[in-house]
C-alpha cells in the first residue's frame, strides 16, 4: 500500500491514482490475466450486451461515445469503422499491438495484465463491423504479452466466447495471434499489414492503399490500437453517456500515459482525458510526484519520441489535442519523457535520432539517407568534433525530409502556424520526420548548447564519424 492507502498493483511501473479506471481496473489483482478473474469482475458482459443488440446499434454506441484512437492519430474509432465500403466481403480486423514508439509501454501492460479485456474488445468490434476474422499482431520482443494472450485465447475458445455461434448466437469469429520481428515501422498500419501478409514491413502508398478500402489481402481492413479496443467492454456495459461524462466533449474518457525519465515515480497512469494537465501528471502527488532530486524541469517530450519537445511554458496544457497541436506538438502514443536541468540536450536528441535512423525500412531515400546523415552530424557535434557549419547542415538535411518550416511553438514568433499535422514530408510514413523532430526541437529550444559544443572548431576540419551497426 502507498502512504495514501492506494493499492499498488503488481504491474511493474503501474501506479494507481484517483482517476476513474476504465481499462486498468483489474491491475490490482495478481491473477488479472485469467478468465476466472475477468468473469468475476464483470468480464464479457459488454459482449453479452452487444449481442443483445443489432450490429448497427453497437456501431452507433461506439460512434456516439467519440472514442478517439489511442495509438497516436487520435481518429474516432466509430467513424473509422464506417469507412469500409458497403457490400465488400470478407473484411478483417487487425489489432496493432506492435507498440514500439520510444517511451511507450502502456499497451504492453494491457496485453500482459488484462488480455481478456482486449479480446472482448476485439469481439465487440467484429460484431459491430460484421467481421468473422481478427488478427492480433504483437511486437516480437513482448514475450510475456504473447504468452498471456495465447493463454487467454485458449480460455476464451474453451468458454465459447470465440469460435462458432458465440454464446448461442449466429455470430462467429476466429482470432489469430501473430507476432512480429521487432521493426518500429510496422507500427504504421500499412507496414503492419505487409508484415502480416508475410512480406517485409514497409508502408504502402495512400492512396490507393487506405486499409479500410484496400487492406489485408486486398480486402477492407480496420486497424485499431490495443488501448482503443480495450475501452469497448466498458462502453458497452455502461453506455456512451457514462463514457462521455468523463473528460471533455472533444476528448472523452480516460487514457493511459507512460512517463519515463527524470521524475520521482515513473510509470503508467490512467488519467482523465482532456482535463489532466502535464503539470498534474509530472508534479501531482498521486502521480509522478515531481522531478527527481527536486531539480528544475528542462524539457519534456509530450507524445512519444517522434513528438516535438515542450518546455516548462507548456506544463499547464491539458491532454487535449486541440490545445497541444497549436503549441507545436502532439499527444501521439501517450508517452512522456521528462528531462531535468542536468540533461545534455544534444546527447538526448542524438539518442532519439539514432533510433529512428536505425529503424528506417529503407523504402524512401530521404528517410534512409537523411536519417543516417542526421545521426552522423549529431554524433560529430556531441563528440566535440562538430562545427558551426554543422548546425546549418542539420536543418538543411532535415528539410530534405520535411520541406519548409518544421512545426514548433517558436514558429509563432515568425508569424507561422505551429500546428504540426500533417507534416510536409517527402516520405511515405512518419519515420523520416521522426528522425528530424528531436533534432529540430533541441536546436530550436537550446541552440546555445549546440553552439557551446562546436565553439572553436574550424569549419574546414571535419572529423568524420563512422556509424557502427
Amino acid at each position: 500500500m502507498t502512504e495514501r492507502g492506494i493499492p499498488i498493483p503488481h504491474a511493474p511501473g503501474f501506479i494507481a491514482n484517483k482517476t476513474p479506471r476504465i481499462v486498468t481496473s483489474r491491475f490490482d489483482y495478481e491473477d488479472s490475466f485469467t478468465i476466472a478473474r475477468y468473469e468475476e469482475t464483470g468480464g464479457y458482459q459488454g459482449l453479452r450486451t452487444a449481442l443483445s443488440r443489432t450490429p448497427e446499434a453497437v456501431h452507433g454506441e461506439v460512434r456516439d461515445a467519440s472514442l478517439l484512437g489511442r495509438g497516436g492519430a487520435g481518429f474516432p474509432a466509430g467513424v473509422k469503422w464506417g469507412f469500409c465500403p458497403p457490400g465488400v466481403w470478407p473484411r478483417y480486423l487487425v489489432v496493432n499491438g506492435d507498440e514500439s514508439e520510444p517511451g511507450t509501454y502502456k499497451d504492453r501492460l494491457l496485453m500482459e495484465l488484462d488480455p481478456h479485456q482486449l479480446i472482448e474488445g476485439c469481439l465487440i468490434a467484429c460484431y459491430a463491423i460484421g467481421l468473422s476474422q481478427c488478427f492480433l499482431y504483437v511486437r516480437g520482443e513482448m514475450a510475456v504479452a504473447q504468452e498471456r494472450i495465447a493463454q487467454a485465447l485458449n480460455e476464451a475458445y474453451e468458454a465459447g466466447y470465440i469460435g462458432k455461434n458465440i454464446l448461442g448466437t449466429e455470430f462467429s469469429v476466429d482470432i489469430v495471434l501473430h507476432w512480429g520481428a521487432g521493426a518500429y515501422v510496422v507500427g504504421e498500419e500499412t507496414a503492419l499489414i505487409e508484415s502480416l501478409e508475410g512480406n517485409r514491413g514497409m508502408p504502402r502508398l495512400k492512396p490507393p492503399y487506405f486499409p479500410a478500402s484496400i487492406g489485408l489481402y486486398g480486402q477492407p481492413t480496420i486497424v485499431n490500437n490495443v488501448e482503443t479496443l480495450s475501452n469497448l467492454p466498458w462502453i458497452l456495459s455502461n453506455g456512451f453517456e457514462a463514457f462521455k461524462a468523463i473528460g471533455t466533449e472533444t476528448s472523452p474518457g480516460t487514457r493511459m500515459v507512460a512517463v519515463s525519465g527524470h521524475v520521482k515515480r515513473p510509470g503508467v497512469y490512467e488519467i482523465v482525458n482532456g482535463t489532466t494537465t502535464f503539470r498534474d501528471l509530472i508534479y501531482g502527488e498521486t502521480m509522478c510526484g515531481g522531478i527527481r532530486n527536486d531539480a528544475a524541469l528542462k524539457a519534456f517530450v509530450p507524445g512519444g519520441g517522434s513528438a516535438p519537445w515542450f518546455t516548462a511554458d507548456q506544463l499547464d496544457l491539458p491532454f487535449e489535442a486541440s490545445q497541444v497541436g497549436p503549441e507545436g506538438s502532439m499527444l501521439g502514443s501517450g508517452a512522456i519523457m521528462v528531462m531535468d536541468e542536468t540533461t545534455d540536450i544534444p546527447a538526448a536528441a542524438l539518442t532519439l535520432t539514432k533510433f529512428y535512423a536505425h529503424e528506417s525500412c529503407g523504402k524512401c531515400v530521404p528517410c534512409r539517407e537523411g536519417g543516417t546523415w542526421l545521426e552522423q552530424i549529431m554524433r560529430r557535434i556531441v563528440n566535440g568534433s562538430g562545427t558551426k557549419r554543422d548546425l546549418d547542415l542539420l536543418i538543411e538535411v532535415g528539410e530534405t525530409i520535411c520541406p519548409g518550416d518544421f512545426p514548433h511553438a517558436s514558429n509563432k514568433e515568425k508569424g507561422l502556424s505551429a500546428v504540426p499535422f500533417p507534416y510536409k514530408m517527402t516520405t511515405i510514413c512518419f519515420v523520416g520526420p521522426s528522425a528530424f523532430a528531436p533534432v529540430h526541437s533541441a536546436l530550436t529550444l537550446f541552440k546555445e548548447e549546440f553552439e557551446a559544443k562546436v565553439a572553436g572548431n574550424s569549419d574546414r576540419n571535419y572529423v568524420e564519424v563512422t556509424i557502427s551497426a
